[in-house]
């Protein structure tokens, strides 16, 4: 391991990060991938824009070896398939900080989710070194080398870059490497890189879009679970009417309807482009463009529901609750205090939601997210408070 540590040392490619090597051609991007694909890990990173878009625009994609920094050019290779391969290259661990946006531009720009994948950030977390460590912070604890933020709010899609930015660009992925080695070292350690391994598949699993038409959006909208169920079917067709369109046009969902003007439309239930422009903050653009599909899907909400039922919206829980879930939160604590592990990792509010809407005849089940690793520790006793309670 300490070979292999050298071998992967952060200074060297510090170094490297000062001259990166740029990929701007198709033909380049296959010889690199084809060696790529021979070694053990690479380190990813991307730059990004998404100010006026539903997808993030990649602007530059970062890539980290065993002796260089590359910075690969979206604007001019028109030939992924070879870096798609490595991504999916299930013989070589990719390397990420922080890496949910990463993985929805690899996933929405290239079709891909990269695999088997090692979130710094998350292995941070189980390693005991913090929670939701920044890149700055974690090279900070890890090595003891102060990274600046000097180009953070860069136009990645301008050409061309200036050195300042290739620099900062490469150094994002200089000392992931060296970092993730350290961690991998911690956590084998302290028998906790399965589940690392575990919450980063997860991670990614996590990224494939179970909801593309948005048919489902609406149940998000626990506030109005009482609404009509003509009035649901409402909300249900703008709101998945909403999704399309958005992504048809590469538009975010604000600049569009946002979620408050979706309420207010089905509160108000507007008759016309007048009454629909009255609405606070009701662009009229949109009234004028799409004023009349909006007042259509009121117009057709009963037979809508007819045909197709809407599925309710789950009911916010009865304040009761709030004791009974501050005491499940302080199972929590307590396991991760005793573990040192964060606890916002251990125990998530999804996951605690989650857990108390599986009851079932009286029983409750354990979600998926909580009958991994997370079972022995903490998910089992969870259970039984839970059941306890049922006995009050």
């Amino acid at each position: 391991m300490a070979a292999e540590q050298d071998a992967w040392g952060w200074q060297r490619l510090e170094q490297a990060a000062a001259t990166p090597v740029w990929i701007r051609d198709s033909e380049t991007l296959r010889r690199h991938c084809t060696q790529w694909r021979q070694l053990p890990r690479v380190a990813l990173d991307t730059e990004f824009m998404r100010v006026e878009t539903f997808y993030p625009q990649p602007g530059l994609i970062q890539l980290a070896d065993d002796h260089a920094c590359y910075l690969i050019d979206p604007l001019t290779i028109d030939d992924f398939e070879p870096f798609v391969a490595l991504l999916s290259d299930p013989q070589v661990l990719k390397i990420v900080h922080a890496g949910s946006e990463d993985l929805e531009l690899f996933h929405t720009s290239y079709g891909v989710l990269p695999q088997p994948l090692f979130d710094t950030q998350v292995a941070a977390a189980f390693a005991g070194w913090g929670f939701s460590m920044g890149l700055q912070r974690l090279v900070q604890y890890a090595l003891q080398v102060q990274l600046g933020k000097g180009e953070t709010t860069s136009d990645w899609l301008r050409r061309p870059l200036t050195p300042e930015q290739e620099h900062y660009a490469a150094l994002d992925v200089a000392y992931l490497p060296a970092i993730a080695l350290q961690l991998q070292r911690e956590l084998e350690a302290l028998g906790r890189l399965d589940w690392v391994m575990e919450e980063c598949a997860e991670q990614r699993n996590a990224m494939v879009d179970s909801d593309p038409e948005g048919v489902c959006y609406y149940q998000r909208f626990s506030q109005v679970w009482n609404i009509s169920e003509v009035k649901r079917a409402a909300l249900r067709d703008l709101t998945a009417w909403r999704e399309r369109t958005c992504r048809i046009r590469d538009i975010p969902r604000n600049r569009l309807l946002r979620n408050q003007h979706l309420l207010t439309i089905i509160e108000r239930w507007p008759k016309t482009t007048e009454a629909l422009a009255r609405i606070p903050e009701m662009k009229r653009k949109v009234v004028r463009e799409d004023g009349e599909t909006i007042l259509a899907f009121l117009a057709n909400a009963e037979q809508s529901a007819a045909q197709h039922p809407p599925a309710p919206i789950d009911r916010p829980l009865h304040y009761a609750w709030n004791k009974r879930i501050k005491a499940l939160k302080a199972i929590g604590r307590a396991v991760s205090e005793r573990e040192d592990i964060a606890v916002e990792v251990l125990l998530r509010k999804r996951d605690i939601d989650a857990l108390i809407q599986s009851r079932e005849a009286g029983h409750y089940q354990l979600p998926p997210s909580l009958a991994g690793w997370r079972r022995a520790l903490v998910g089992e006793r969870l259970v039984e408070c839970l059941e306890e309670f049922e006995q009050e």
